[in-house]
């Protein structure tokens, strides 16, 4: 099974060039970024999580930036966006980051998107909460024209351009895989655009029928990547035995000191299972 890691990456932690060295280092297979461009200081949207919203959730760096300062430092972590929030990011200015970021980074990238949950966040981006999902499937059939064709045009509900020249061409093909976030209401999205589902870490047997109702529904086996989980042997071994492609180890936000030390606990569970 490979093993990752999910973070939030912001201006009270670990800089982003010494965390992705001693991933590289220590044998992780990749590094997925939470983003967040701002939080509402209304907070009437609840903390899924449930109690008071975590203040790394308003500090976290742009992930583009953040994994292309990585990228110059590595040279075989995976780098992923866990998850990028579409309905908040211009296609084509979003197409053009993760194009440049796959080129630079040698074919390192995979894209983690979702629908998010914030919605005062999103409606500070001019999005309309209550057509999320159809706006985030139409901009990423956009972005999937922008970066397969060489003069590439979209015409939907929301999304309209026409033809146009966009350049770097991702280096992986036809573009990065698509790792899609959420929960059920996501599966149909997954089934038509993405690669992989990107799940939240409940316990395998929580888990278990959902993967099997994903089957179903995108008529495939579908790669699987649980993240945010508490990195104990008996944790990946239960997902070990659903198949799951891959787990991500979620490592809090601390400064370079702590985290080193959180890292090489989290290599010697990892180490087990290579």
């Amino acid at each position: 099974m490979k093993i990752g890691v999910s973070t939030f990456v912001t201006d009270q932690g670990i800089g982003p060039a010494p965390l992705g060295r001693a991933l590289d280092e220590r044998g992780f297979d990749s590094l997925f970024i939470a983003e967040h461009t701002h939080i509402p200081a209304s907070r009437r949207t609840p903390y899924p999580g449930g109690g008071e919203l975590p203040e790394i959730y308003y500090r976290t760096l742009d992930p583009f930036i953040v994994l292309t300062t990585i990228a110059a430092v590595t040279e075989r972590l995976l780098l992923g966006t866990g998850i990028a929030l579409v309905p908040q990011r211009d296609p084509i200015i979003m197409a053009k980051e993760v194009a440049s970021l796959d080129l630079v980074s040698g074919g390192r990238v995979i894209v983690g998107i979702g629908a998010g949950w914030n919605r005062e966040e999103m409606e500070n981006h001019g999005t309309d909460p209550a057509t999320r999902g159809r706006l985030v499937d139409e901009r990423l059939q956009a972005m999937r024209e922008l970066w397969t064709q060489e003069k590439a045009e979209f015409h939907g509900e929301f999304v309209n351009f026409d033809p146009v020249y966009l350049w770097p061409k991702p280096v992986q093909s036809p573009y990065p895989p698509i790792y899609v976030g959420g929960g059920e209401a996501a599966f149909k999205r997954i089934a038509a655009l993405g690669d992989a589902w990107l799940a939240n870490a409940s316990s395998p047997e929580q888990l278990a029928p959902l993967i099997e109702r994903l089957r179903k529904v995108a008529g495939r086996d579908v790669p699987v990547t649980v993240y945010a989980l508490t990195p104990t042997p008996e944790a990946v071994e239960g997902y070990g035995r659903l198949g799951v492609e891959r787990v991500l180890f979620y490592l809090p936000t601390m400064p370079e000191s702590e985290t080193l030390g959180q890292l090489d606990t989290m290599a010697q569970v990892a180490a087990r299972f290579r």
